[in-house]
């Protein structure tokens, strides 16, 4: 059983040396650890302190985000036969010494994704604000996934092989939610375990401000939750233009019984606006769900790509189909014999 430690950096050399000689070199069930930096475009010491540490480093010659740093990451340990992934943070906001206890679910076969729970609401230096909205987040976020995680948003996560095989990160800004959305629809198991935060070290890099940050993660929960319950959003905007727009029909019969003066045609117009929105929304509902069945099986011969790729992973129906003598997954053969037909 192998275990890749994947440390995303940029600029960390005042912290990152912390944090990789504070991973533990023995774990219970693990019979490999690696270390593994992804240098995103740093100007200061951050590779040379990785390999320094024993690191394998994977550096970008600009800083290309976050989202790409883990993707970058992800495909290095799946190809180096990693079989558990763990994320952890270069400023060493996160306890390493509990990597031991982020990995024992996923060793149990008790979940495929474990968090950190970083019990947000007992960090000192998160004002009142932040840590309000560090719960309604979390909340939107267990309402798109179908989850019941307290801290959605903790970056201190271990991956079994075989999510990452079915998880698939398109956004740019951060992986976090759209992983959880992801994970949540797909019916992954997600367990979180509650830890304790180092002292901060420094600002997030992620985002200049709350709103800012506030602003990137609704988008990336929007765009997430339409791609798996298009239907959904669409649908009740199908029934709120609908229900609007027949006011103004309503209006404009009441007003001709009753025989007040003026034409009232307005009211036509209006309501005639409104039912076609209402129109338009069931279509791009229709039109989206066959999107998403069309992108679900898209994602299903992604992942038998990635079997093929990097070999079976535990648990997925991949490894059901071994390679044949020329590497391709071919299926089992499953027919009844002759002499075993009744």
């Amino acid at each position: 059983m192998k275990l890749v430690v994947q440390v995303p950096c940029l600029n960390e050399e005042a912290t990152l040396a912390i944090v990789l000689g504070s991973i533990p070199t023995h774990i219970d069930g693990i019979d490999e650890i690696e270390l593994l930096v992804i240098d995103d475009g740093s100007t200061d010491r951050t590779g040379d302190i990785a390999r320094e540490h024993g690191a394998h480093v994977l550096r970008h010659a600009r800083p290309m985000g976050l989202a790409q740093s883990f993707r970058d990451g992800i495909e290095y340990a799946l190809a180096h036969g990693a079989d558990i992934v763990v994320n952890t943070d270069g400023d060493n906001q996160y306890p390493q010494a509990r990597i031991g206890d982020l990995v024992a679910p996923i060793l149990r076969g008790e979940a495929e994704i474990v968090m950190g729970d970083r019990q947000t609401h007992t960090i000192a230096h998160f004002s009142p604000f932040k840590k309000s909205m560090q719960r309604f987040g979390s909340w939107v976020v267990n309402k798109a996934a179908g989850t019941d995680l307290p801290d959605a948003a903790s970056g201190f996560r271990a991956y079994s092989r075989y999510s990452l095989y079915r998880l698939n990160v398109v956004t740019r800004f951060s992986y976090c939610m759209e992983t959880i959305i992801q994970a949540g629809n797909k019916r992954l198991a997600i367990v979180s375990i509650p830890i304790d935060t180092n002292p901060k070290t420094r600002e997030s890099r992620l985002f200049k401000n709350s709103f800012e940050h506030m602003l990137k993660s609704a988008l990336a929960i929007i765009r997430s939750f339409i791609m798996f319950k298009p239907w959904m959003i669409f649908a009740w905007l199908t029934a709120l233009f609908g229900a609007i727009g027949m006011i103004p029909f309503v209006r404009f019969l009441v007003l001709r019984l009753a025989g007040a003066g003026g034409d009232h045609y307005q009211s036509l117009l209006l309501g005639t606006v409104l039912l076609v929105g209402a129109f338009l929304s069931l279509a791009l509902g229709v039109l989206s769900d066959l999107l998403r069945t069309n992108r679900t099986l898209q994602e299903q011969s992604l992942e038998q790509l990635k079997a093929q790729r990097f070999g079976p992973a535990h648990g997925a129906i991949v490894a059901a189909f071994p390679p044949g003598a020329d590497g391709v997954q071919q299926p089992r053969d499953t027919s009844v014999s002759a002499k075993d037909r009744p």
